[in-house]
């Protein structure tokens, strides 16, 4: 039975707590979010600014892999523009069997700051995504001998030796940040699956809306012969849910706050104030720009209501968990919304109701 939710563990971990438990923190919650039904749980890749602390998440994959038994595991993302197609190819490959088949490879460009480490140009990291990407598509769903040759990769016959577990292909998955087309265009020319961010990171302005992600990705993909499910395309934003409305922002506020000005602040040296409005209400701030859901139950599933007006509809909401409040808050979070705002879109609950309202109904007419 499938719950539509998923998360998206960057994972970003605040400053200041032992990284070996908010390691350990990672796997235990998607432990947790199988029992709940979630259906999808992506881990990304970070090497810089202290916060990101996973910067090998196939090691998680696989370990998450043996804790779990029905939810999916997703790379969020590989960085194509810094790992050879057929490193990434082999691991996915790998991971698919580990999961066995519950394995979601995710690629983009990578993080800046990641590449200026690996003494990478910033500008060249859309262009390697995109010499990269049909190599990798070819060696992990693709059964003939690949030759590729580029000015940071060769491939000569290259072929996997190890078949795929899942007999129809691994899903792939591109993400859109919002802040050029590129993503998207690459979906529809591929044929892949897209996940894309409902704002912008802070500090980045004049992002591309979410209908305009979809546009691109579709224009691309008629063009190219494919077509574009809006059921495969995945939205990311923070969530997060409380008994009322008041506790969920008195949870979250603090931890948002240093979030948004020591992590993409002061870590990423952006400008992260929003013209205009106060350091206290920078989060009610970005909950009304469409950026973050927080509320109560009701308040979530209107915000998740106006996220599919917005964007012509979506199949999964991905959860960005971004370490905002305590560990129990999140886990009561996310039960909320495995037990009561999940249901509502995926009509769960109707057929008790319905036989309750018969049952009732009956007796009435007696």
């Amino acid at each position: 039975m499938h719950s539509r939710l998923g998360v998206f563990l960057s994972p970003v971990h605040e400053l200041g707590q032992d990284p070996h438990l908010a390691i350990q923190r990672n796997l235990d919650l998607v432990e947790s979010l199988d029992r709940l039904n979630f259906d999808e749980a992506w881990f990304g890749e970070h090497h810089s600014l202290g916060w990101g602390l996973v910067g090998a998440p196939e090691t998680l994959l696989a370990a998450a892999s043996q804790r779990t038994r029905q939810i999916k595991l997703a790379h969020g993302v590989v960085p194509l523009s810094w790992h050879h197609p057929f490193h990434v190819a082999t691991r996915a490959v790998h991971l698919d069997h580990l999961t066995r088949g519950r394995y979601i490879l995710g690629v983009g460009p990578g993080v800046p700051t990641d590449a200026h480490m690996l003494g990478l140009n910033p500008a060249d990291q859309r262009t390697r995504l995109a010499e990269a990407l049909p190599s990798v598509i070819e060696l992990v769903n693709g059964d003939g001998r690949v030759n590729d040759k580029t000015d940071w990769y060769g491939l000569q016959d290259a072929k996997l030796h190890l078949p795929r577990f899942s007999p129809s292909g691994l899903e792939i998955v591109i993400a859109s940040g919002g802040t050029t087309p590129t993503a998207p265009k690459l979906a529809g020319e591929y044929g892949i699956g897209m996940v894309s961010f409902a704002l912008t990171q802070p500090g980045i302005p004049n992002g591309i809306s979410l209908a305009d992600q979809w546009r691109f990705a579709q224009e691309s993909a008629e063009a190219h012969g494919h077509t574009m499910r809006r059921e495969d395309w995945r939205i990311a934003l923070p969530v997060h849910v409380a008994e009322t409305r008041e506790e969920a922002f008195a949870d979250v506020n603090e931890g948002f706050a240093r979030w948004l000005f020591d992590y993409f602040g002061r870590a990423s040296g952006r400008d992260v104030s929003t013209p205009g409005v106060r350091r206290q209400d920078e989060l009610q701030a970005r909950v009304e720009a469409g950026g973050a859901i927080v509320g109560s139950v009701e308040d979530v599933i209107a915000g998740v209501e106006r996220l599919q007006d917005r964007t012509g509809g979506f199949g999964t909401l991905l959860v960005y968990v971004p370490d905002w409040c305590s560990w129990d808050k999140t886990d009561r979070s996310m039960e909320l919304l495995a037990r009561y705002v999940a249901p509502h879109f995926t009509r769960t609950a109707d057929r008790p109701r319905e036989s309750m309202e018969w049952a009732v109904s009956r007796r009435e007419q007696r």
